[in-house]
């Protein structure tokens, strides 16, 4: 089994993760407390199944329980496991497990008690007289308005942010020479499904992301003809550009998960089938 690894303080936790038997080590300069980090979303794009992905502490990972939850739900769609040295989880293991489902069940019930205590708040307000919301935004104040506009551009732009690693690459290298419903499919192809993308919602973020920059206006230019021919040799080689090292049994996997039927119309696909689309894309020059 390969150890697919990361830490933040390099020393003494490398040399830590070595005495457990690590094989590869990835260091990140970014603090645990930011989800968009480079490192991190580069070893969770590269982890395959039976890998797992050690810590010496979880807060080298995560800084709340939240995130954490998210990258372990992350690594268990790949068929990865998780295992901090420091603390009792190693989702490989049942005594993991179980604290896992503890953490999350500690989750919900802190979500539910900060419901709870919000709605009380709001009934004891109502009780005494005060009407919740702001007064600017009732009386309509342009200021007021402005400023919530911008709240809430800025918090969607985090939850953009958190998820970046999922659709920014595919799209800033497939667009515009895909559709945008092939590279929808190559998006979610390794995504659960509670976290797959609808095109509409995948166009708004990329929207976003150019407004501020953060991808070239080219993205959203109109996907030229393709013949029929070349359309599955372009997603074959979309997938092996993502992840290079990728084998061709997990590309035959990643093409069934998107429904993805071979040339001869059938369901299965064979590693055969995809070595041939593969030196149809290289002769087409489309892969690099």
């Amino acid at each position: 089994m390969q150890n697919v690894l990361r830490l933040d303080d390099p020393l003494p936790q490398s040399q830590a993760l070595k005495s457990a038997g690590c094989v590869e080590i990835h260091e990140e300069q970014a603090s645990g407390g930011n989800r968009a980090r480079p490192v991190l979303a580069r070893v969770l794009e590269r982890i395959g199944k039976g890998d797992t992905l050690v810590v010496v502490r979880i807060d080298r990972l995560a800084r709340s329980l939240s995130h954490l939850l998210e990258v372990i739900e992350r690594l268990e769609a790949k068929g990865a496991f998780f295992r901090s040295l420091m603390d009792p989880i190693d989702t490989s293991s049942p005594q993991g497990k179980f604290t896992l489902q503890v953490l999350g069940a500690a989750a919900e019930f802190e979500r539910a008690l900060i419901r709870e205590r919000t709605k009380a708040g709001l009934a004891s307000a109502r009780t005494k007289g005060r009407v919740g919301g702001n007064p600017g935004l009732r009386a309509r104040d342009p200021a007021a308005l402005r400023k919530v506009r911008l709240a809430r551009q800025d918090g969607y732009m985090g939850r953009l942010n958190e998820t970046a690693q999922d659709w920014v690459p595919h799209v800033r290298r497939l667009r515009p020479d895909l559709a945008w419903e092939d590279v929808l499919r190559i998006v979610n192809g390794p995504l659960p499904r509670e976290r797959q993308w609808t095109q509409s919602r995948l166009l708004r973020a990329v929207n976003a992301y150019v407004r501020d920059g953060f991808l070239p206006p080219t993205v959203l230019d109109r996907a030229g003809r393709r013949e029929t021919d070349d359309r599955l040799p372009a997603i074959v080689a979309a997938i092996k550009g993502a992840d290079p090292d990728i084998t061709l049994q997990a590309i035959c996997t990643r093409l069934e998960a998107m429904r993805e039927r071979t040339p001869r119309g059938r369901t299965s696909w064979q590693p055969s089938s995809v070595k041939m689309l593969l030196e149809r894309a290289e002769r087409l020059g489309l892969l690099a």
